[in-house]
């Protein structure tokens, strides 16, 4: 199944990307992605983030090290956040106001991202990938510190595009190798 972890990274970006240039009113420089889940096409971005996550979680299993066990901890944030979604807000979907008040449907979103961001960075720093590990991290601390702004979304945004690549190519790398990593070690048998 490692061949779920090639699907997943363009799976989820290429989707998400359709859905911004498709949807009246998202603005990336405003909107995160995961805003996308509101308003009438939101399943699509909701059914995006569940799938694209069942597919991480494969993944994490097939990469067998520890690594991988860190991987499906995204992908599984990457689920409980499609069936939480995000608050509306920031005038998207239209009509949404300007700001809104944190929902419980909001703070579940968040709390399963950022946990499953943590696995995330942890499966780069175990399959030795520090500087994807560093640059997400960098990102996601500059995504909570900018509070909004463009530059903290649009930085975020490409680390989520750069951690899709590395999920693929690495996926792809163990594919080809032949040959999975060792549970314990980390190391190739």
């Amino acid at each position: 199944m490692v061949v779920a972890g090639i699907i997943a990274g363009p799976l989820y970006v290429i989707v998400s990307l359709i859905e911004i240039v498709s949807r009246d009113g998202f603005d990336p420089r405003r909107h995160a992605w995961s805003q996308l889940a509101n308003g009438d096409w939101g399943w699509i971005h909701s059914t995006n983030l569940i799938v694209s996550g069942l597919l991480i979680v494969l993944a994490g299993y097939a990469w067998k090290n520890r690594a991988g066990l860190f991987l499906a901890l995204y992908g599984l944030g990457m689920v409980v956040a499609g069936f939480f979604t995000a608050d509306a807000g920031r005038g998207f979907p239209a009509g949404a106001p300007e700001t809104v008040p944190l929902s419980t449907h909001g703070l579940i979103h968040f709390a399963a991202g950022g946990v499953g961001f943590v696995g995330l960075i942890i499966a780069c720093f175990l399959m030795r990938s520090r500087l994807v590990g560093t640059l997400f991290a960098l990102a996601y601390v500059a995504l909570i510190a900018g509070g909004g702004a463009a530059w903290s979304l649009l930085t975020f945004t490409a680390a989520v595009i750069m951690v899709s690549v590395w999920i693929t190519a690495t996926s792809l790398r163990l594919t080809k190798s032949g040959r999975s990593n060792s549970p314990r070690t980390g190391r190739k048998r």
